[in-house]
């Protein structure tokens, strides 16, 4: 800008500029010194990097030419070529005690240095102007770190395909370690969920509320049984919730009962302690009343007849050595004794009793339609069905032994070679080797067609499945959980053997389970 004109105002008679006192020139700024003050924290930390660089430059005098591969290293950001050439190469490797990402630790004397110099003990950035300093310079600190950690192909000296397989193995050693945690997880909840589940009060209550009884169940008491075989029974007859609940409630109560055999009358879905008061009441015990069971033999039946209504077991078993007395054209009344619930006048004979089972077999012969001339052949079919199958399976069991029969095949029953030989209430599934070969008139395993006879009384819904046989090709099934009951049934006799395998499997994981 051009200096004013001022020679009019000194002809005017003053020149008021010149009195105007003289402006001091602007103060030079003082530039930051190129090199730190001695005995500064940054004099230190240079001295530091220095230091390391020095020995990098030793080793790296020492190092042979490095592999094409490492060639792929990043190199240093722009803005960064004057910190980077001073700092020493960041590892992938941050040592214990390293306070910053990628921030190399300090040796004890540094340390005592930087807490004799800063209070606070923050890495300290190269400009040190201002606080954006020593955040942008932790920033990018931990920025690197974050690179060397996700990223360590571009720091690490080894060949791609080493890195590769090392993060391949890596993540077979996280999912091995997750799945095993899992499993072992599913491992103790499916093995021990229950008590778990009880412990905390998760579980579904076992035992009903009281005030919930009603309608009326039958069970049967018979000599010999114990607190747990008649907790199931109790369970069976739909008195109790759970199967083990009254048998547990004994002993936490320390409760001592005596079971006298008969059949007592209770109520559906009482509680454990009422149907134990309710066993011990007079009261409930049917005089006189006997249950005979599904699937049970002549054999088994007499003496629970005997308990239950007070006939001697030699009079019941005078009585049924004729069956011709009954009508009955056969060589015994296995199949006739038809299992229910009786109850008897105290006066009652042992033909009386026996008279009164036989008929009520007829009456269940007759509601599924079967002819007189078709009792003896239908019950032979029904008791082996009552014996092999449950109940949901007994028509396609019906069905099996109608394709065999027609196809002219050998039954193969392991319940009819029990029967013949005197093993059908051994307690096992299968059959000894023995009673396979054994050559009687009611192993089908050796002889043709049916059984000579009934092997088992059967109930209504064996009796009519026995004449109402669902539709289906199967030639084959056998059981493969003996706690359940379930079965596979097939048409091959190569899917027949993938379901023993199954069997075979599962009878080995629960030797107990009467396999």
């Amino acid at each position: 800008m051009p200096e004013p004109d001022r020679s009019a105002d000194k002809a005017a008679g003053g020149d008021l500029f010149d009195r105007l006192p003289t402006a001091s020139p602007s103060l030079p700024k003082p530039e930051r010194p190129s090199a730190p003050a001695p005995g500064s924290r940054r004099a230190a930390r240079e001295a530091r990097r220095a230091a390391a660089a020095t020995q990098r430059a030793a080793a790296d005098a020492h190092r042979t030419t490095p592999a094409p591969a490492e060639t792929h290293r990043s190199a240093p950001a722009s803005g960064q070529a004057d910190a980077s050439s001073a700092r020493p190469r960041r590892s992938t490797h941050i040592p214990m005690g390293a306070r910053q990402a990628g921030e190399t630790p300090l040796d004890d004397e540094h340390r005592g240095d930087e807490h004799r110099d800063d209070e606070h003990r923050d890495p300290v950035p190269e400009h040190r102007g201002d606080e954006h300093g020593d955040h942008a310079d932790r920033d990018d600190a931990a920025h690197a770190g974050l690179e060397a950690l996700f990223a360590p192909e571009q720091h690490r000296e080894v060949p791609r395909k080493s890195r590769r397989r090392g993060w391949i193995v890596a993540l077979i050693v996280v999912l091995v370690l997750g799945g095993g945690i899992a499993a072992g997880g599913a491992w103790v909840w499916s093995s021990f969920g229950d008590r778990i589940s009880d412990a905390l009060g998760w579980g579904e209550p076992k035992d009903y509320e009281p005030g919930q009884a009603h309608g009326e169940a039958l069970i049967t008491i018979e000599e010999g049984d114990t607190g747990r075989s008649v907790s199931s029974a109790l369970h069976e007859a739909g008195v109790t919730k759970t199967d083990a609940v009254f048998y547990d409630w004994l002993i936490a109560e320390n409760v001592s009962i005596t079971f006298h055999p008969g059949v007592y009358k209770l109520q559906k879905q009482m509680t454990a302690a009422a149907a134990a008061e309710a066993l011990q009441d007079p009261a409930t015990r049917m005089e006189n009343s006997v249950r005979i069971p599904e699937g049970g033999t002549v054999q088994s039946s007499l003496p629970l007849i005997a308990e239950g209504v007070g006939i001697p077991l030699a009079d019941l078993e005078a009585a049924v050595a004729d069956p011709s007395v009954y009508g009955v054209t056969a060589q015994s009344l296995e199949g006739w004794l038809f299992p229910a619930v009786y109850t008897f006048d105290p006066s009652v004979t042992a033909q009386d009793v026996i008279a009164r089972m036989v008929e009520r077999t007829r009456e269940s012969l007759a509601a599924a339609g079967v002819p007189d001339a078709e009792a003896h052949r239908v019950l032979t079919i029904a008791s082996i069905i009552e014996r092999e199958a449950r109940t949901a399976d007994f028509a396609k069991v019906s069905r099996v032994i109608r394709n065999r029969l027609d196809q002219g095949m050998k039954l193969q029953m392991d319940s009819t070679a029990q029967y013949g030989y005197g093993e059908l209430h051994a307690g096992s599934a299968s059959t000894s080797e023995e009673a396979q070969f054994d050559a009687n008139p009611w192993n089908t395993y050796v002889i043709d067609g049916l059984p000579a006879g009934p092997i088992a009384n059967p109930g209504d819904a064996a009796i009519d499945a026995a004449m109402h046989p669902a539709d289906g090709p199967w030639l084959y099934f056998v059981t493969v959980n003996m706690d359940t009951g379930e079965t596979r049934f097939s048409e091959s006799y190569e899917q027949h053997q993938q379901g023993i395998r199954e069997m075979q499997e599962w009878c080995s994981a629960h030797p107990d389970s009467g396999c």
